[in-house]
């Protein structure tokens, strides 16, 4: 945490190596380093290509669904409101909201499950965080000085730690990241922000689609039914959207709130004061209280029940599942086939890391392009 202390009496003041980079730079006149961290992700190549990345639909079914690029944005709009009520550092939790997704490859979950499977096949695997980590230390190229952004310590730890935890055992290449440390609040919401965020939409997409039911939702989802129920006898009148909308909307505000109330009574209850008494916390301190993360995993259970696995999204899946693993493995059997500038990074790490890593990069109309391109040409 980052900030001086608040009336919330969450926050914990910073420690100055949260904003250390690995290329000194000078300090900025006006620009605070985590603003500076905020704006060189939103400049990102690969923050851009999140546009055409899929979140749960294709560009088949809508315009109006969520993108990769979108979802991004409302995770970043959650995290930096509950930053805000917790006095945490805001920018800093912005940062990590908008850089928590860049390491996606095209399709989804789908495409990320097909190239895993095809890395498995030479012993290695695909993990977006570590890809988003490659993505800000190595990929994007905007400075004559240095490889990649030079985003501070805090945004690179958090992109690592924001979700899960690494054992250090398993993963020394990894080790400046403190990997048998907590990561500061900041991070720690961010998952808990995404998961907000994806609950609502998906459930918001899903019957925008008509894949979703609305009976089915009110007898499964018991945080969604708490408000449906109210809305429908406050709007008797109002058409059924909008009444949806108003319960979903209730029903993300229920959620921030109960993150907000949970995360301060464990930060009270912990006696934590310092960022070195949360990194040394034996469990994270962002959570939902135990009632709310029920409710919670509901939700989670409805939406991949009638939604991420029904049959309407099956054939896109299956298409996903397609395309990376035709194009992984003609490229892997010829690497001549990528651009000549990968020559010498196939040299370095071998065709399949690098094959995985240019899919990774694509965004769904490209990888399609390419694919139709190389069926043509069989």
């Amino acid at each position: 945490m980052s900030s001086d202390r608040l009336p919330s009496g969450c926050a914990v003041p910073n420690d100055g190596s949260l904003v250390s980079r690995k290329h000194p730079e000078p300090q900025h006149a006006y620009r605070l380093p985590f603003d500076r961290d905020r704006a060189r992700i939103i400049h990102a190549r690969a923050f851009r290509r999140l546009a055409g990345k899929t979140q749960v639909f294709t560009h088949r079914y809508s315009d109006h669904f969520r993108s990769r690029l979108t979802h991004t944005m409302e995770v970043a709009q959650i995290a930096r409101t509950v930053a805000a009520a917790l006095g945490l550092n805001e920018s800093l939790a912005e940062s990590l909201a908008l850089v928590h997704d860049i390491g996606h490859p095209p399709f989804g979950h789908a495409g990320e499950r097909a190239l895993d499977d095809c890395l498995k096949e030479h012993g290695l695997r695909f993990d977006h965080n570590l890809h988003a980590l490659r993505i800000v230390e190595h990929f994007e190229l905007r400075y004559a000085e240095f490889r990649g952004l030079n985003l501070t310590f805090a945004v690179r730890e958090g992109i690592i730690k924001h979700s899960r935890d690494y054992p250090a055992a398993q993963y020394p290449e990894l080790a400046e990241y403190l990997l048998d440390k907590r990561p500061p609040l900041e991070a720690q919401l961010i998952d808990l922000a995404d998961e907000i965020a994806y609950l609502t939409a998906d459930l918001d997409d899903g019957f925008e689609a008509e894949i979703l039911s609305l009976e089915p939702a009110r007898q499964q989802v018991r945080l969604f039914e708490r408000f449906y129920a109210p809305m429908l006898e406050r709007y008797p009148d109002a058409p059924p959207r909008l009444v949806f909308n108003e319960a979903l909307k209730r029903m993300l505000g229920a959620l921030v709130d109960d993150l907000i109330s949970e995360t301060c009574r464990r930060v009270k209850d912990a006696g934590v004061e310092t960022l070195k008494d949360v990194r040394d916390t034996a469990q994270r301190l962002a959570a939902f209280s135990p009632e709310t993360e029920e409710l919670r995993m509901e939700a989670k259970r409805f939406l991949y029940a009638n939604l991420y696995n029904s049959t309407e999204l099956t054939g896109d899946h299956e298409e996903a599942e397609l395309v990376v693993k035709t194009l992984f493995k003609a490229w892997v059997a010829e690497p001549s086939l990528l651009p000549s500038s990968y020559d010498e990074e196939i040299g370095a790490e071998g065709a399949p890391r690098v094959v995985a890593d240019h899919i990774a990069g694509m965004t769904d109309q490209y990888i399609l392009a390419r694919y139709a391109e190389w069926m043509a040409g069989r």
